[in-house]
């Protein structure tokens, strides 16, 4: 393989870093935050299952990404994925839990208008929709699950030793199948923008294991998420566990299931072809936040619980880091593309 298509994965695989800094850290944060789960417990639960999630499920959301701007150059590909990874660094040096699905969103949109090439407004329209019912339904789903635990929890009155241990392993499956969520719809954020150039056929890994294209590259992806994870994520689960909202152990739980809910809805394509089968509307498959599912389900509780002990001002930050993504991640792209198309001569589109 030549080594300049080495260089140009090695974007895809920094934004796959910076995503295991900051959105894969959120699954755990809050049980990282409520001191149920240490962090190396949670980094490796958490890397395990977002490699699993993305080489079993991850080519659902990565046709709809597809569909918002094709980029068939390496080059192109590159200044994409660097672009919005540079952009998910910064906001994390922060400390803010930012989208890089809008991250993303924003460099791919750059790349359209720097090539000269069409954005399909309905795709764009269908992911932006998600930005705003991504929390929402999290909220949601978190203030309806936390009265029916707590109701479980008054009706069975656990000794305080088991439900301290019984706590701890329904955060960690809780947290696994977050995890395997978020590898299966996040890995298009990271990888999906190579699909289109992959220099990849298919690889086989041992005797039992093949792996097709799209594959493969999900599994370097799903590779440099737990990297991420593991190097970075510590300030991003405190942020989201702690500062926020104070969560009990109990509302910690509720708050990575309501997430991974919504990360599996709309990443499923079983559950998309059986509402299809049944002539329901479908869930359209579309890589989601992690960040603002977990934000939208803390503040569902927040709320639930009459608001007062909400961090207004921690939450406006969140909410600007998320405003300001996109644009920051456009406008960055055009600028290395720009560099590798002037100065370096590359062709960033076909």
């Amino acid at each position: 393989m030549e080594f300049s298509i080495l260089v140009f994965l090695a974007g895809g695989l920094f934004l796959g870093w910076a995503l295991g800094a900051n959105d894969a850290a959120n699954v755990f944060g809050t049980a990282v935050g409520t001191r149920m789960i240490d962090f190396v417990t949670a980094a490796t639960i958490c890397s395990i299952f977002v490699i699993l999630g993305a080489v079993i499920s991850g080519a659902g959301t990565t046709e709809t990404l597809g569909k918002l701007g094709t980029i068939t150059a390496l080059p192109g590909a590159f200044s994409a994925a660097v672009s919005a990874a540079i952009t998910v660094y910064i906001m994390t040096r922060w400390g803010l839990p930012v989208s890089t699905s809008q991250a993303i969103v924003g460099a791919i949109v750059g790349w359209n208008v720097y090539s000269g090439s069409a954005t399909d407004l309905g795709t764009l329209t269908t992911i932006v929709s998600t930005w705003f019912f991504c929390p929402l339904l999290a909220g949601l789903v978190a203030a309806i699950l936390l009265p029916i635990i707590s109701w479980i929890l008054r009706k069975t009155k656990p000794h305080l030793l088991r439900l301290d241990q019984a706590t701890r392993w329904a955060l960690l499956l809780a947290g696994a199948f977050g995890a395997y969520s978020l590898g299966a719809n996040n890995i298009a954020n990271v990888m999906g923008v190579f699909v289109p150039a992959s220099p990849f056929g298919t690889v086989q890994l041992g005797p039992l294991l093949t792996l097709n294209s799209m594959q493969f590259l999900f599994l370097l992806g799903g590779l440099a998420i737990a990297i991420g994870v593991f190097t970075y994520s510590r300030r991003v689960m405190m942020t989201v566990g702690n500062d926020l909202f104070q969560l009990s152990p109990a509302a910690a739980w509720v708050v990575v299931v309501s997430h991974s809910i919504v990360l599996f809805v709309f990443a499923s394509t079983g559950l998309s072809g059986l509402l299809a089968g049944a002539g329901l509307p479908q869930v359209p498959l579309v890589p989601v936040s992690s960040s603002q599912a977990v934000v939208g389900a803390i503040l569902g509780i927040g709320l639930l619980k009459g608001g007062a002990g909400i961090r207004w001002r921690v939450l406006g930050g969140i909410g600007t880091g998320w405003v300001v993504t996109p644009v920051c991640a456009g406008l960055v792209c055009l600028v290395i593309l720009f560099v590798l198309q002037n100065v370096f001569g590359q062709a960033v589109y076909l």
